[in-house]
Order: structure tokens, then sequence, then C-alpha cells
């Protein structure tokens, strides 16, 4: 393999795929990038944990086609020192590569491509498709309430549910739960799916999908799942198991609604969340007629209180929450109010707006 290409999209590439590569991995093969030409001028640039797998494409002087695989981390180095400009890179014999730009050259030893496991082919498989900016709504809107309980593995990811050309996502740590529908733009299926995508995939779906403004193609297999994000891939294996039936723990009905400013509610939460500690987590919010009171007391150490204006007309109450779960939600949310659903002080609040419904558990004061 001899190939020429500019330093800088190398450098985002190999920065781009190293990001799932394990430091302590079990083989040493997964420790390294592979690096692949073919006769066309771009390369493929692939990295691998076996749950997950990134591949990006950069266009590229391809001389001699061919492959090879190198350490990420070394060469990710390497190339992140060189001065600015044409970088070459051309594979010898023993799985040998040298590295050239201006007057610096390096040699590097990699391993065979044959050694670097093979990720799963996806063809003729039913496709969806996106817009980015709603996936990664839909993203920010619910991965907060992932579990990281790994004893509760069935929580580590968020549930997708496809049906009718509208995807669902839920996700709940038990103490609270968030989800949201979006219709996608389209689809070659309506056959209903429901998968679990872990948490490492949703971070890096998460990163790259605020690079593109291209539609995202989403394509499911039996145990593994592909989007396909502008010149990225990311395949991930899937949770296997059954998601809890999160529709039973949402409420029916809570007759007492309150709408708030977001930013203002957000902000009085993180001023009484200052006075939090592990053993007294719970800030207390005491709804009158028209106003809210957010206040927290924790013993030696100090006490706030904030009056806070709403829409309020239901009936009086005082409920503890932790801030932190409710803040969030609030800072995903781009709305300027938020309606805040109540029924009783030992109940879940809803939170609720079009097509997003975040659902908490009360705390005790």
């Amino acid at each position: 393999m001899r190939i020429s290409v500019d330093k800088e999209p190398l450098l985002q590439v190999i920065s781009k795929v190293q990001n799932i590569i394990n430091p302590k991995a079990s083989l040493p093969i997964l420790s390294n990038i592979l690096l692949e030409s073919s006769g066309s001028n771009k390369i493929k640039v692939t990295a691998t944990d076996l749950d997950i797998g990134i591949v990006s494409q950069i266009i590229t002087t391809v001389q001699e086609p061919g492959a090879i695989t190198l350490p990420a981390k070394k060469f990710f180095e390497i190339i992140r020192e060189l001065p600015d400009g044409e970088v070459r890179i051309s594979v010898k014999k023993n799985n040998s590569i040298n590295i050239e730009s201006s007057n610096c050259l390096f040699k590097l030893m990699g391993l065979p491509k044959e050694e670097f496991p093979q990720l799963p082919d996806f063809k003729n498989k039913d496709t969806l498709q996106f817009n980015p900016a709603d996936l990664l709504s839909m993203l920010e809107l619910t991965s907060f309430a992932i579990s990281h309980d790994e004893t509760r593995y069935i929580l580590n990811g968020i549930l997708f549910e496809i049906e009718d050309q509208v995807l669902r996502m839920v996700a709940t740590d038990g103490r609270r739960l968030a989800t949201v529908t979006k219709k996608a733009i389209s689809t070659d299926s309506s056959k209903k799916q429901s998968i679990i995508i872990p948490t490492k995939a949703i971070q890096e779906l998460v990163r790259n999908l605020g690079q593109t403004e291209e539609d995202v193609s989403f394509i499911v297999a039996q145990t593994q799942v592909l989007f396909e994000i502008g010149n990225t891939s990311i395949v991930s294996r899937l949770i296997e198991g059954e998601f809890p039936n999160y529709k039973q723990v949402i409420p029916g009905n809570n007759p007492h609604k309150a709408r708030i400013d977001r930013l203002l509610f957000m902000a009085a939460l993180r001023r009484a969340s200052l006075l939090t500690t592990t053993d007294y987590q719970a800030v207390r919010l005491e709804l009158f007629k028209n106003k809210m009171v957010v206040s927290k007391s924790t013993p030696d150490l100090g006490e706030s209180r904030e009056e806070l204006p709403m829409e309020y007309q239901g009936k009086e109450m005082v409920i503890g929450f932790n801030p932190f779960y409710i803040t969030e939600a609030l800072k995903n949310l781009k709305v300027p109010d938020v309606v805040l659903e109540f029924n009783e002080p030992d109940k879940p609040v809803l939170l609720r707006q079009e097509d997003y419904m975040y659902i908490v558990l009360p705390m005790k004061i």
C-alpha cells in the first residue's frame, strides 16, 4: 500500500475512530486500527472493540492499494506531531510501515489485515432514514436517563421502538424515565422492531451526529445495528433481553398542572443544589397558587429559599426531588416554558412536551 493524504483530515479520522479502543484490550489486534485503500482515491480507517466498530473514509491519492493495521495510539501521536501538509504512507516487508512528511520519517510496526476482526455485513436489510438534527435531539433528551448499574445490564442503553415509520426512544434507570417519538424521513419497511442500543454506541452517535447535515441511515440486523453518518459508519452489538414494560409506569392522570419558565426553574434548582450532599440530596418544592418555592436545608451546611412565578391553579403541596434529575431534562429542552404534571407528593411528576415525556420519582424530605 502506498498513499498520500493531507495531515489534518487524516488526524481527524484517526481521532474519531480511536475513541472506542480499549487500552486494556485482551487481544493486541484490538489496540490497532485498520487502514485499507482500494483502487479509488479513498482510504477506510476502522477500529473495533468487538462490541462496537467505527469505519470512516477520507479522500487520498492511492498509488498502490493495500491494507495494514497499526497501533492506534502511537499512530495518532506520530501524525499529530508531523508538520502540516502532505503525509506519505507506504507498507514495507514484514508489516512495517513508513510514514513521511517533509523531512520527517517514521517507521512503525503493524499487524496484517487478516488478524483484524471483520465487521458484519448489512446487505439486503431494511433501512430507515432520519434527519441528523432530529436524531441527535432525541438522544440528548433520553441518554442522560440511562442506567449505569451493570447489574441491570438491560437498562444500560436506549430502547429503540420502530413501528409504522415512527421511532420511539426510551431510557430509564429505575428512578426516572425519558421517552421521545419522531417520524422517520423514509423507510423500506413498516414492520415493528424493538432493540436496545448500548451506552457506548449512543455516545459515539452523539459525537458524530453533530458533524453532518446529510440524512442518517439506520439498519437493524438480528444482533447488530448500523448507522451511516456521512462518511462514517458505526456498527454496534445490541443488548439482548427484554426491556421493562415502561408504559405501565407512565401516569395516566396527573390532575395538577403547572407551567413555569424553563430557564428560571433550572437556575433555581442549580442554586438549591449547591447545598446538596450525598446524604441530603432532595430539594424541596412547595406549590402555591401561581407560585413555586424552591428551598434546600442541609444540617451543618446551610439553607436556601427562592420564589418563582408560575401558572398553577392546583392544590397546594410539598414535594422533594433530586434536583439533578430535573435539570438534566431542562437543559436539553429548547422551549421557553415547561409543563409539570403533579398528582400527590408521593407520586411521580411528569414533564410533558410535544412528543416527549419525562417522569421522575419524588424523594423523601
